[in-house]
């Protein structure tokens, strides 16, 4: 449901609502500027604006396609810019279009298309409405609002981000063989997709304060140049948090390595006493094999019985603690060789 607002600035400082782009056009006879703020609005309402405000049609188009990357474009009557708005909720990243144009004595900016009823500019009206001296200088001193307040709500989704990050750390130092290295690339792609968005955002304002748009005065380029601060500043927290996410699965990866070594090491333990019993008690069976088939009795002879059959238990003990003595011995050669 479109939710668009229309405002007129007078060249005296005050600015009022309108109810339709009509009326808007009409205050401009008063001088001043409008300002035509289009939430999810209609394919009617944005493709008349390619006659009302001269708008080429193919930003129209890029309007309503929301695969585009953050750019600037320059006709004529207008430059035309797409912006990101960045928001994070339940571990989920959201990328919104916002997108501006702006002219001699206009501004118009069109968010909500695509959004799935998130509201990229929703508070920028009381913003406005609360220090309007700014915003009341012209177009230019008012696109710097609207771009400020998209670049300050960034801040909120990296403050999210870092959070979850720490909370990632935390689990893999804990409990690595629990965690679950898909939430680590779940947030490289978001720092993927957050930098290619900045990355173009801060061209954006680097052409700006160059003074390559005709519609931004040199008085308004201070106000700009903070602005691109803040994204280089969100730039470089992005280049380090995809350097921890990076250095966060290498750490996992040998947290892993090192638990499956230690369970590898247990194992062989095992092996090696189940080995020693084996060894031990292979001998023995021989011997007992032997004497069974045999029968000690008629070795010895069936009045000695009570003798042989002690006898035979006790060499029996003779051999094993022989064998456990000679492989033990074998066992500390073998060490002192690795050792050497």
């Amino acid at each position: 449901m479109s939710e668009s607002r229309f405002y007129h600035f007078t060249t005296k400082g005050l600015y009022y609502g309108v109810k339709s782009v009509k009326e808007a056009l009409e205050a401009l006879r008063e001088e001043g500027f409008i300002w035509l703020n289009f939430f999810n609005p209609s394919i009617e309402e944005l493709h008349s604006l390619v006659d009302t405000m001269d708008v080429h049609p193919l930003s129209v188009e890029d309007c309503l396609d929301n695969s585009q990357v953050p750019k600037i474009e320059h006709f004529p009557n207008n430059t035309f810019i797409i912006f990101n708005s960045f928001s994070y909720k339940n571990k989920q990243l959201y990328i919104d279009e916002v997108d501006l144009f702006i002219g001699k004595n206009f501004l118009i900016t069109v968010s909500g298309i695509n959004s799935e009823g998130r509201k990229p500019l929703n508070d920028i009206e009381k913003i406005v409405a609360n220090d309007p001296s700014l915003a009341k200088a012209g177009p230019a001193f008012l696109m710097h609002v609207v771009l400020d307040y998209i670049v300050d709500e960034k801040l909120q989704a990296f403050e999210s981000l870092e959070d979850e990050l720490e909370e990632a750390e935390d689990e893999v130092l804990n409990n690595p063989a629990d965690f679950l290295p898909t939430n680590l690339m779940r947030l490289k792609k978001y720092l993927v997709n957050l930098r290619k968005g900045l990355f173009h955002e801060r061209e954006i304002l680097v052409k700006v304060c160059r003074m390559d748009c005709p519609f931004v005065p040199e008085k308004a380029i201070f106000h700009y140049r903070d602005i691109y601060d803040h994204l280089a500043k969100f730039f470089e927290l992005t280049e380090t948090n995809r350097e921890i996410v990076t250095s966060l699965m290498e750490l996992y990866t040998s947290l892993l390595n090192n638990q499956m070594t230690k369970m590898s090491n247990k194992t062989n333990a095992s092996v090696r006493r189940l080995t020693l019993i084996a060894t031990i008690f292979m001998p023995l069976t021989l011997i007992a094999g032997i004497g069974g088939m045999s029968e000690w009795t008629m070795m010895t002879g069936s009045d000695n019985w009570k003798i042989a059959y002690p006898l035979f238990l006790l060499g029996m003990c003779i051999i094993a603690g022989l064998n456990y003595i000679l492989i033990r011995q074998i066992e500390r050669r073998n060490e002192n060789r690795k050792e050497e």
